[in-house]
């Protein structure tokens, strides 16, 4: 006989890989979604005016994710990752046209900052040790009080790949958010830092494989279940109101609360959240990109943060993008396509047909503030945990964070 039935309340990535980390042996699963669809920010779906599958946003991952590899493995999807051999970073100065690399050898020696082929143009080997400061610095510490927010090596290389990180802008955010994940990435030298893109889209890597998975593992997957309330009685849930569907909980039953901070609130007045968060634009193109172009190009001095290469589509994601909300989109997808047909030599004119999304929640604000708003995993209630990428889990709001989330909701779970 089961111990009971967990029922986990969304499925994005947290909520997945909280029911993946159960045993369904054990356990009777039942996975509750309010959409039509998992995945929630990392999913994909049919365009039906450019008439291709896209992704809803365009996300990093790095080699060194421990928590995004071993979802692939136990998916099987580790092959729709794909990325160079070695770590390297693509650069492009829209304004001056110059073009450059990032190469970080593959160990944890960073000898790779005393080869002037290898590291940011126009630095020394002397200004990387700055970032030693960032890495010993407390976790609430501003960024801007912790190391330099200025300079070619900061404009270059640490604002890019920090900003791409965080969603929020490096200078006001938490040093303790940066330097996990520096910590987990380029600190242990290129083979962990190295570039991988879903090549066939988020979903075919990270969702689709999983809901397969659940599927055979006998997990109940319900969609368009909108948890509307939660009853309480002496400490515990024991009841479940999706609207129109009531579900009582028995005395050996759980919940796993994977959903948006916002909804969190809503549902647990008493809970603490971040209330602060940062939107995110990503622009798709229809258009295929020259021989040669690499596969992710960082932009700098200009609207455009990153551009991706797929076959004939070009991506680009532009992050702690609250200065475009309200921005007419064609106009928006006008001055995008500009920077992308300079660094690509595309023709500026016409602009292709194209998509451009805005997540106005994408990401809870990496400030010091609002990273102490992240409550633990546990709640004042007995059965009820957290899972999200905005639960407290000592990094940024990432792929990789929601994954470990899923795992630390469980444990959490198992240890009450």
């Amino acid at each position: 006989m089961p111990d009971g039935t967990v029922h986990v309340v969304g499925a994005g990535l947290a909520g997945l890989s909280a029911a993946l980390a159960l045993d369904p042996q054990r356990f009777n699963i039942v996975v509750h979604e309010a959409a039509r669809h998992a995945g929630g920010r990392c999913r994909s779906y049919f365009d039906r005016e450019l008439g291709i599958a896209i992704d809803n946003g365009n996300h990093l991952v790095l080699s060194g994710n421990t928590a995004v590899r071993d979802h692939l493995r136990l998916v099987g999807a580790e092959d729709k990752m794909s990325g160079p051999a070695e770590a390297v970073f693509d650069f492009m100065d829209l304004a001056t046209g110059e073009r450059w690399q990032v190469r970080p050898n593959a160990g944890p020696i960073p000898w790779w900052i005393f080869a002037t082929g290898r590291r940011v143009p126009g630095t020394t080997w002397f200004d990387y040790l700055a970032l030693a400061k960032l890495l010993r610095a407390k976790s609430a510490t501003p960024i801007a009080a912790a190391m330099p927010c200025r300079g070619a090596l900061y404009d270059k290389l640490w604002r890019p790949f920090l900003v791409a990180a965080l969603n929020t802008e490096p200078a006001a955010s938490a040093s303790g958010l940066a330097a996990n994940v520096i910590r987990e990435t380029l600190a242990k030298g290129g083979a962990a830092c190295r570039p991988l893109i879903a090549h066939d889209g988020l979903a075919e890597a990270f969702v689709d494989p999983a809901l397969a998975l659940l599927g055979r593992r006998g997990v109940t997957v319900g969609f368009d279940r909108r948890l509307r309330g939660i009853a309480i009685e002496n400490g515990r849930a024991v009841g479940l109101d999706f609207g129109g569907d009531t579900v009582a909980l028995g005395p050996d039953d759980r919940v796993i609360l994977a959903v948006t901070a916002p909804v969190a609130k809503i549902l647990l007045p008493d809970l603490s959240v971040p209330t602060a968060f940062r939107s995110i634009v990503n622009a798709h193109f229809l258009a295929e990109a020259p021989p040669g172009f690499p596969a992710m190009l960082g932009t700098i001095n200009s609207a455009s943060e990153w551009i991706f290469r797929f076959p004939g589509r070009l991506s680009v994601t532009i992050s702690d993008a609250d200065r475009f909300l309200g921005r007419d989109k064609d106009e928006l997808a006008v001055e995008i396509w500009r920077e992308v047909a300079a660094a690509t030599g595309l023709p500026a004119d016409p602009v292709p047909r194209h998509k451009i999304i805005t997540e106005k929640r994408a990401t809870f604000a990496a400030l010091p503030e609002e990273d102490a708003k992240r409550p633990a995993p546990g709640t004042a209630l007995a059965n009820v945990v957290l899972a999200g990428d905005w639960v407290q889990n000592g990094l940024p709001s990432t792929i990789e964070g929601s994954l470990r989330s899923g795992k630390a909701a469980v444990r959490a779970l198992l240890a009450a």
